[in-house]
């Protein structure tokens, strides 16, 4: 059985062999299962609901796991609160450790775009504004994420926030530069994870791109079927970008680039998408406005910018330029293959002691364009006494100029029909209308005297492995999370070994199989498909 919360999150019963209660947490419900563990939706003694990881018994007595969840804590508390789900307390020296975080309720991007459709527009615009801030908040805590992917954005009410740093780790920890490392989901690692080279911030800019392209898309960039496809892909072909449109077309291609220092910092993706390259920041006694302009169109941002706000309601601070000329922006151009070519300027961080230090180099340059402006005000002076004599039409005028506001009131008007473009983020609470759940379980479709032995979540769907003792029987049946009335790609596989796998597969509103196979005290492999996404095991449950 399930259950809508808050009217979005669908939350899946406790199975029988769940615990009930951790620490002084009740235990709801089930929010969603990882190579890690579980996570359960559970209720604080005040009420309150939280989300709670438990790692899985099979890891309970793994050093290794072990340490990865307490980095995993250690880890996500360093990170701003407002681009993740904090965390509240950790049990890490019990049998069966966890961690309660915050509860986001709302489906994850990949839910949302598998349900809903891709990401267009406004919408797609304040998404990717809204993560590469999380993620400019997440390295400037000095923190690479190196698992990020739709599946670990949570569509909050607030706005999007980013999951799961289980395979975070902290730059300035020891080995903090790997090399050999390709831990993270293949269709989102990025070349040099893949080559074996160091892992830096870069490789969360190429997953970001990667991400942001599924959003826009519904498709990863470089596809998501058998994993050697997508490598070779990913190290040798261009991305898919779909119908993206500039600016976001032009940031994405570059953080897709395969040299991890093409491509932007997630610093500069934030203020090229917050730019305004076709309206600089007004200046119109400036005689400097028209360098600001060429500035604007090399390097999208308006200098000075203090705060914007963000969809959800998120505020994110941009840091001031400075004043650096315009050659040290060269312009950007994409080539027909999708990449960007040119350099992306970095923004100066406050938090990166090594760039200030080249602004001196550039500001060298700046005094000797100033004395040239000095001597341009010295026949401003000669105006002003010309303007002195002005009094004597100024007080006629004056009763000219009182008209003149009557029809300012008449244009305020204009800004009040501004509230008809606010409609356009109200698509995102569509989960108002609750998509139905799945009324069915594993054990109804595989029928009587079979019960649930082992399960694998992924996309929108889980596959499950039941077993009947009686008839000494396997069942697989793979069970969406909602009916989906259109009809979707499932599948369930089973194999019993020494025999040939079963499958059913085609398109269906609710399941696919049950798929029944004889296998008493035999390896099996078990597995399914749904939408893309598809999963299957090793040889397993062996007696």
């Amino acid at each position: 059985m399930k259950r809508a919360i808050s009217g979005v999150e669908v939350v899946q019963a406790l199975r029988d062999d769940d615990p009930r209660r951790l620490g002084v947490h009740d235990l709801t419900g089930r929010l969603g299962e990882g190579g890690q563990g579980v996570v359960y939706l559970g209720r604080t003694p005040d009420g309150r609901h939280v989300a709670i990881k438990l790692l899985h018994a099979r890891l309970s007595g793994d050093p290794e796991a072990r340490g990865r969840f307490l980095r995993e804590v250690s880890v996500a508390q360093r990170v701003a609160r407002f681009c993740t789900a904090s965390v509240l307390h950790a049990d890490l020296a019990g049998d069966r450790p966890y961690i309660v975080s915050e509860y986001v309720p709302g489906p994850s991007l990949r839910e949302l775009v598998e349900r809903e459709g891709p990401r267009q527009g406004a919408a797609l615009d304040r998404l990717a504004i809204s993560t590469a801030t999380a993620l400019a908040a997440i390295h400037r805590a000095g923190v690479l994420h190196r698992d990020l992917k739709p599946a670990n954005v949570l569509m909050g009410p607030e706005g999007p926030v980013v999951i799961d740093f289980g395979i975070a780790k902290a730059l300035d920890s020891p080995g903090a530069t790997v090399t050999h490392d390709t831990l993270g989901t293949p269709s989102y690692l990025a070349p040099e994870q893949l080559r074996g080279g160091a892992v830096t911030p870069a490789v969360d800019l190429f997953a970001w791109g990667v991400t942001m392209v599924f959003a826009a898309t519904g498709r990863a960039a470089f596809g998501s079927d058998s994993i050697p496809a997508v490598i070779n892909r990913i190290l040798n072909e261009p991305p898919y970008l779909g119908a993206l449109e500039p600016p976001l077309r032009d940031i994405v291609a570059a953080c897709l680039s395969k040299d991890p220092a093409a491509r932007p910092t997630a610093d500069d993706v934030v203020t090229h998408l917050m730019g305004r390259p076709h309206a600089p920041p007004p200046a119109p006694e400036d005689t400097r406005g028209a360098s600001r302009a060429r500035r604007a169109v090399l390097l999208p941002v308006a200098a000075g910018v203090a705060a914007a706000v963000l969809g959800g309601g998120t505020v994110v601070l941009a840091q001031s330029l400075g004043s650096s000329s315009s050659s040290a922006a060269p312009p950007v151009t994409q080539s027909p293959s999708g990449q960007v070519e040119g350099t992306w300027s970095a923004v100066p961080s406050p938090d990166e002691p090594s760039r200030p230090a080249r602004t001196p180099g550039r500001r060298a340059t700046t005094p000797a364009a100033r004395p040239a402006r000095t001597p341009t005000p010295v026949p401003t002076p000669a105006a002003r006494p010309s303007r002195t004599p002005k009094p004597t039409p100024t007080a006629t005028p004056s009763p000219t100029r009182t008209p003149a506001p009557s029809p300012t009131p008449t244009v305020k008007p204009t800004p009040t029909v501004k509230p008809t473009a606010k409609p356009t983020p109200k698509p995102t609470p569509k989960p108002t209308a609750t998509p139905k759940p799945n009324p069915y379980t594993a054990a109804q479709v595989c029928g009587s005297g079979y019960k649930v032995i082992d399960s694998h979540s992924y996309g929108a769907a889980t596959t499950y492995l039941l077993y009947n003792a009686t008839a000494a029987k396997n069942c697989v049946v793979t069970l969406s999370k909602y009916v989906v009335a259109q009809k979707v790609k499932m599948s369930a596989t089973l194999q019993v070994k020494g025999g040939t796998a079963v499958t059913d597969a085609g398109s269906f509103t609710a399941y696919a199989g049950p798929v029944r196979q004889a296998a008493k005290k035999v390896c099996v492999i078990w597995g399914g498909g749904y939408g893309g996404a598809s999963w299957k095991s090793g040889w397993s449950h062996c007696g």
